[in-house]
């Protein structure tokens, strides 16, 4: 098939901070308080090194990584915002891009006279635009503030304009970079639904997004970025598992782990019941949390705990070995506890699981990794009989049988 955007060994850099300064006003300040401003430093920094793809026309495919990864900067040089300093790329075809709440508006302009001229800067013409008018304020939901200056609007309603121009714009190419998370649930399935429209109509469609669950629904291919380089390309499901398998083998950032570490934990994994170490799983399916820890003194009576929560911060459960009358005796050196669940009653949907160690009285915490450890449950047969919210209800339905004589006197 014919690639509609083109990446051959791409790079972006970018001059950062310097210790000139910039106006009359910085240089005051830097005079008046000289001995408490830590001068900036100069550098270069990379934020895409030699990158290459390429993306067929009709293509969804999904941009994943950290946060400073190089996916929002891959979207800028797609839409020609700024030009890579090595390399070639190409892109053929017209380009819708969401990068930034209201980009190209002008905020002392209307939302009517933004979406004539977001018309203007794609060569669209004022006629086909006023054609266009009626459909944009009705997606966006803003008629009764489409005469209000958008410096007035609130990001949601900036998103809302900003979706609603760019996908009546009639793209061949639409990037998307998170913007959809500002909207309400209502607007942001309008958004997915029109998507999924453009989808079936061969648009090719870039989406950046921190939500598995998004990038899994929306695309069959995603592109993991790591320090501004390509670590996997390849099918959605298959590159998403591998990134959180490696941050899950990661260890733990200081900033998500605490304690005084007298005993800690030196490896935690998620199991299924055969002994494999797994990320997906699912619903009904057993799962053993996986605990290696070394005592580097003699420790009475630790308490070893678990908490699983949903990825949006919502705290499901918290069992630990004292809520279970599980007394364990003094322990020094290594050793291994198990947590094993024989039925996930989760629903589909990321989830992240934390580890405890803390004293018996629960007055010294040895060892805590908050939300480290996710994993992803799915229900692709349907099963279980049940698909909204986040667990099983494990019910059964019992519907009395009609009597024939009840259904001869309805007819």
């Amino acid at each position: 098939m014919t690639a509609i955007i083109t990446f051959e060994g791409v790079s972006k850099r970018y001059q950062f901070a310097n210790d000139r300064p910039r106006s009359l006003r910085e240089l005051f300040v830097r005079r008046q308080f000289a001995n408490l401003v830590t001068p900036a430093r100069s550098g270069v920094l990379w934020a895409l090194r030699d990158v290459s793809f390429e993306i067929v026309r009709g293509e969804t495919v999904g941009l994943i990584g950290a946060n400073g990864a190089g996916k929002s900067t891959a979207l800028k040089l797609i839409s020609r915002v700024i030009v890579p300093n090595e390399g070639r790329m190409a892109v053929n075809g017209r380009v819708a891009a969401l990068l930034e709440l209201g980009a190209g508006f002008h905020p002392d302009l209307s939302g009517r006279d933004n979406i004539y001229l977001s018309g203007a800067l794609v060569g669209m013409g004022r006629a086909e635009m006023a054609r266009k008018f009626d459909s944009i304020v009705a997606f966006s939901n803003l008629e009764d503030f489409i005469n209000m200056p958008v410096k007035h609007y609130s990001s949601g309603m900036f998103a809302r304009l900003a979706f609603a121009v760019s996908i009546h714009l009639e793209p061949e190419v639409l990037l998307v970079d998170e913007v959809l998370a500002v909207g309400d649930q209502a607007f942001q399935r309008r958004c997915l639904d029109r998507i999924a429209e453009m989808q079936r109509a061969g648009v090719t469609v870039c989406f950046v997004s921190h939500s598995a669950d998004a990038v899994r629904d929306l695309c069959s291919r995603a592109i993991w970025f790591d320090h501004g380089r390509v670590a996997a390309d390849g099918p959605a499901e298959g590159v998403l598992e591998e990134e959180q398998r490696l941050a899950s083998l990661a260890a733990p950032d200081s900033r998500w782990r605490w304690g005084s570490r007298r005993i800690e934990f030196t490896s935690v994994r998620l199991m299924d019941g055969q002994g494999q170490e797994r990320h997906i799983y699912e619903t009904g399916q057993s799962l053993v949390v996986h605990m290696d820890y070394v005592a580097h003194e003699p420790i009475p009576s630790p308490v070893f705990g678990v908490a699983l929560h949903r990825l949006d911060g919502a705290h499901i459960s918290g069992p630990n070995t004292a809520f279970s009358g599980v007394h364990l005796p003094t322990v020094v050196g290594a050793g291994t506890v198990q947590y094993r669940i024989p039925f996930i009653p989760l629903l589909d949907g990321m989830y992240e699981f934390s580890v405890a160690l803390h004293n018996e009285a629960d007055t010294e915490m040895f060892d805590y990794h908050d939300r480290t450890y996710p994993f992803r449950v799915v229900n692709p047969s349907g099963g279980i009989g049940e698909r909204y919210g986040f667990m099983t209800l494990r019910g059964e339905w019992q519907v009395p049988a009609v009597a024939p004589i009840a259904l001869a006197a309805s007819q």
